[in-house]
């Protein structure tokens, strides 16, 4: 048995942690255009070889120490690109009771049994798709979803980031995607670099992004069912309420997120790594968790000073 992996960072040992958001390779098959955790910056930096990165063991000991310190129940497996290290995930999905693996769909789908969700990342119909993400991805990643057997019990889904660039055309991607076998998919909003605030990807601010999400909303009235961002997660992410949830960033409070840096983790200043704009961030995970958060009475984004916490 090897001993767990240093972590550096913005980790507090005394937090009470709900979910770990772990990069377990900075390898990646891919070089999409808006990915955050290959901005400057970050802990992202990759040896040549997959090979000479932190071993599986220190890594897997690592996710049990934190998993036992924190009674941590659900975990995310991130990248990079994870399925690169299909036998290392194998492991880490044993150690809690859920688990998201996130993926560019590159790779064929292991079936890693019920508790296991993939999200597939998708951007759009195939020619806009393949612009940010490279040429023939599109194709790929529905052709790996059409093989899988008819007895693959891990659950699948699409997830897609919505743009400046592409909300126009979300409509054609559902539309696509509603040809397959897949079931459902969610939207997450794109999170712009603070050193970056000209991106031609991102809006100005929330009140230019609203046209976007109030879209999502009627789009999740045209195809109930099939866009499971739940109402009062777009509801959110309209002002005045986008500004009280990322002041507040529910994920913060509750999510552990870990970077593999060389012989360690490092804990970036937020889960989307280090250079984000706060006030225009439209991650999932950010308003999914405040939604729930409401729902659950331990908030009201109603209130102008419930965001205070």
């Amino acid at each position: 048995m090897s001993a767990p992996a240093r972590i550096e960072g913005n980790y507090d040992p005394a937090k009470d942690y709900r979910t770990v958001v772990a990069n377990i390779t900075n390898h990646c098959n891919l070089a999409c255009r808006h990915c955050f955790v290959f901005r400057d910056g970050n802990p992202n930096e990759a040896p040549r070889s997959i090979r000479d990165e932190m071993s599986d063991d220190v890594i897997v000991d690592t996710m049990v120490h934190l998993r036992d310190k924190h009674d941590i129940s659900a975990a995310l497996w991130m990248g990079g690109e994870p399925t690169l290290k299909p036998k290392l995930l194998r492991r880490l999905v044993e150690l809690f009771e859920h688990s998201t693996i996130t993926t560019n769909g590159q790779a064929p789908l292991v079936d890693f049994g019920p508790h296991v969700l993939y999200v597939v990342s998708l951007d759009g119909p195939k020619d806009l798709n393949d612009q940010i993400r490279g040429e023939g991805v599109f194709e790929r990643a529905i052709a790996n979803l059409e093989r899988l057997p008819e007895d693959f019990s891990s659950k699948f889904q699409v997830q897609s980031v919505v743009t400046r660039s592409n909300q126009h055309r979300v409509e054609e991607l559902i539309e696509s995607l509603r040809e397959t076998r897949l079931g459902w998919m969610t939207f997450s909003f794109i999170v712009p670099a603070a050193t970056d605030p000209d991106n031609p990807d991102a809006w100005a601010d929330n009140f230019e992004r609203a046209e976007a999400v109030e879209m999502i909303m009627a789009l999740k009235k045209k195809y109930p069912g099939f866009i499971r961002n739940t109402q009062r997660h777009l509801e959110l992410m309209l002002p005045p309420y986008a500004d009280r949830v990322t002041s507040y960033c529910p994920p913060n409070q509750m999510i552990l997120s870990l970077y593999l840096e060389d012989d360690h983790f490092t804990v970036p200043f937020c889960c989307h790594g280090d250079d984000v704009d706060c006030e225009r961030c439209g991650a999932w995970v950010v308003f999914h968790s405040a939604a729930r958060m409401e729902a659950n009475g331990l908030i009201s984004w109603e209130d102008a000073a419930g965001f205070a916490g």
